[in-house]
């Protein structure tokens, strides 16, 4: 058996977005009627990723729990947010002329600082389904997480699922 949801996000400009996409999880396996497989939650978008973490409870200054504001922090001293052009090797002058010819605006493409970020992490998690609910211990959360800080958009959510 093999079943797939997307989930449709919105990003925030400026800033990492969080979204913590269990309960959608959760509801996706129900539909599903699988009661033991997997299910693999991915991002097709190269600036995102997907993690799981407990619920850290308390809240940053930020309007991020703390441990997603530890994980940013600590990604910025790894990895520091382009701020100016040439910070990075990319993009390039033939991504930017690539990026011109698709209605792309040059600020968007200096988004090397996610790319590298989602690289390190991953862009998927999967989740053993135990008697028809994902098993993520008893603090699991998933999260979907856009590092690109250019501008807002809508960002997709992929879920498969597969077993009996």
């Amino acid at each position: 058996m093999v079943y797939r949801e997307q989930i449709r996000l919105q990003s925030r400009d400026k800033a990492c977005t969080f979204h913590d996409v269990t309960d959608e999880l959760n509801e996706a396996v129900k539909r599903s009627g699988v009661k033991d497989g997997i299910a693999v939650v991915y991002s097709h978008h190269t600036t995102c990723c997907v993690i799981t973490q407990e619920c850290a409870f308390d809240m940053s200054i930020t309007g991020l729990e703390t441990l997603q504001q530890d994980l940013v922090n600590i990604m910025d001293d790894i990895i520091p947010v382009c701020k100016h052009e040439g910070m990075y090797l990319h993009p390039g002058p033939k991504a930017l002329a690539f990026a011109l010819e698709h209605d792309e605006d040059a600020r968007g493409c200096h988004n090397t600082d996610a790319h590298l970020r989602s690289s390190i992490i991953g862009r998927s998690e999967t989740i053993v389904i135990m008697d028809g609910k994902p098993d993520l211990g008893e603090f699991g959360h998933v999260h979907f997480i856009d590092f690109d800080m250019t501008r807002a958009r809508e960002r997709t959510v992929q879920i498969m699922i597969m077993g009996e």
